[in-house]
């Protein structure tokens, strides 16, 4: 099985709570967008977060 990022550049995996304040970081703060959580084997292995800038005009 591969390392992730956080093993590759610390040589520490991710806790289960580190991905949790990861998943809360990503969702704080954002108005307009989306959190997706990709999981294999019951691990979580990545997080995007795209967020979308709405621009109001008159």
């Amino acid at each position: 099985m591969g390392m992730s990022r956080q093993e590759q550049e610390t040589g520490k995996p991710y806790l289960e709570q580190d991905v949790e304040e990861t998943i809360r970081l990503a969702i704080k703060g954002i108005r307009f967008g989306s959190v997706e959580i990709i999981v294999h084997d019951s691990r979580v292995v990545q997080i995007e977060r795209k967020e979308k800038l709405r621009i109001d005009r008159p």
